[in-house]
């Protein structure tokens, strides 16, 4: 998929703008602070309609301003389609072909992007909470259901917990804690099956790519760690059954700490090279190559469970990585990701190994091409 056009009207701090793309490589560069990364962020958001920067919506929307708007005109196998997304303090409206969709997960895979930049290293070495944010982004472009399981369940683990919080651990309404408790599992088991199916995906994605960035030295291996253990292959209801009765065990618990103690809000992943944990143990150079080999697997899988290749979104990370590393990213991406790359300086960026790129120069939110 391509991204042809993009319009931005009050994002940020462009008022308005109308970018043409070129299908293979679109650079932006200029100094720090002009609107680059904006450019990136406003792609990424008309793809998953959340910002990779900000919990926030209103700060997507310019200063003074009340709406905030990203057009993009995209470029499939099957045709072309206009994803339009719309931001106001009250809310987003999101229309595809000029038809407002009721739900977001039913915008969201309409475009697939892959983003790449400096603080993904934290998904190797930060904490649980940013690497289920990675899968969460992650998993629900390339299966848009899993976005409202995860809405459904985070809504009832805030009931849940605020009826554990509400009073006494010996005064909670046990009937009422049994039905979040069963909403609960329902929602978390679709969550888990989920998250073990994108991450053994995943695993094999990147140990291969791994492999190729290491000249084979080193094996990556990527594991699921659920909050309790569960056979791969069980089914859903087995599973169910199984979360259900965890809950029943740690009730006392849970009635003490007035917090729900079980369930995908507690999961985590962690990566393995030659068997040895990269969080504690690797290297800075063994984690930035595990994040890169990460990214790059995720632009495959994308690849193979949609049929397309996603666009790639580079944020100032070519600066950030060694001329091997870089040169193993631009192989990856030649001639087959349409891609985006931010940089304050060409020099960062080996030009003489892209065969074809479009530099547009980014100053105070203005924006002109170049050759």
């Amino acid at each position: 998929m391509f991204l042809k056009t993009l319009s931005v009207k009050n994002f940020r701090n462009y008022e308005e703008l109308t970018l043409t793309m070129d299908r293979n490589v679109n650079i932006f560069l200029g100094p720090n602070a002009q609107g680059k990364t904006n450019l990136l962020e406003a792609i990424y958001v008309l793809a998953l309609t959340k910002s990779h920067r900000t919990f926030q919506d209103k700060e997507l929307i310019g200063w003074h301003k009340d709406t905030a708007q990203i057009t993009g005109e995209i470029d499939k196998k099957y045709g072309t389609c206009t994803l339009d997304l719309s931001f106001t303090v009250k809310g987003k409206k999101a229309k595809i072909n000029s038809l407002e969709q009721k739900k977001l997960s039913l915008f969201v895979g309409g475009l697939n992007v892959v983003m790449f930049a400096p603080e993904d290293l934290e998904i190797v070495k930060g904490s649980p909470g940013v690497r289920r944010r990675f899968l969460d982004m992650e998993i629900g472009q390339v299966y848009p259901s899993y976005l409202y399981d995860l809405s459904q369940y985070q809504k009832t683990l805030q009931q849940r917990n605020n009826l554990l919080k509400s009073s006494s651990p010996h005064a909670v309404n046990i009937a009422m804690l049994e039905v979040w408790d069963e909403q609960l599992a329902q929602y978390g088991v679709k969550i888990m099956k989920k998250r073990q199916n994108f991450i053994n995906k995943l695993q094999e994605w990147a140990k291969q790519i791994h492999s190729g960035i290491t000249n084979g030295a080193e094996v990556l291996r990527v594991e699921y760690t659920p909050s309790f253990s569960f056979a791969e292959d069980a089914q859903e209801a087995v599973l169910l059954e199984q979360f259900m009765v965890k809950l029943t065990k740690i009730r006392d618990q849970e009635l003490r700490r007035g917090a729900t103690l079980l369930g995908p809000h507690r999961d985590d992943m962690r990566f393995y090279i030659n068997d040895k944990e990269v969080h504690t143990y690797g290297s800075q150079g063994q984690q930035r190559t595990t994040a890169l080999s990460l990214k790059l697997a995720e632009i495959e899988l994308i690849h193979e469970e949609v049929g397309e290749y996603p666009l790639l979104l580079l944020d100032d990370v070519l600066s950030e990585l060694d001329e091997f590393r870089q040169t193993q990213l631009i192989r990856t991406f030649q001639n087959k990701v349409q891609t985006f790359i931010t940089t304050t300086s060409l020099e960062s960026v080996h030009l003489d190994r892209l065969n074809d790129s479009s530099v547009f120069y980014v100053q105070s939110g203005n924006v002109t091409s170049g050759s």
